[in-house]
């Protein structure tokens, strides 16, 4: 005689929890996986650097130019910028400017 044929589950998909959560465990297999990535990435380039730059926030609005700030601002940018043997030209004009007044 044949066996008896294996009774059906009842229920059938499950509904939308079980959606739900294998929503969630795709999303977090994802996440991890894009985590894993990233690591990999930066020991093979080297960390990632991020510069936050604030440009007058909360800061109260200068009244008036402090004399000499040209020459000191342009002085300040040839410094950051390269040798600060270079910037010779920017010291003296930044000298005059403050002998002058």
């Amino acid at each position: 005689a044949a066996p008896a044929a294996a009774p059906l589950a009842a229920g059938g998909g499950g509904g939308m929890m079980s959606g739900l959560m294998g929503s969630m465990a795709s999303g977090l297999a994802m996440g991890t996986g894009m985590s894993m990535a990233n690591r990999a990435v930066d020991s093979l380039m080297g960390p990632r650097q991020t510069e936050v730059v604030h440009k007058n926030e909360g800061a109260p609005a200068a009244a008036a130019p402090v004399k000499c700030q040209v020459q000191q601002d342009q002085l300040t940018q040839c410094v950051q910028s390269s040798d600060a043997s270079q910037c010779q030209f920017y010291q003296d004009a930044l000298k005059a400017c403050q002998q002058s007044s």
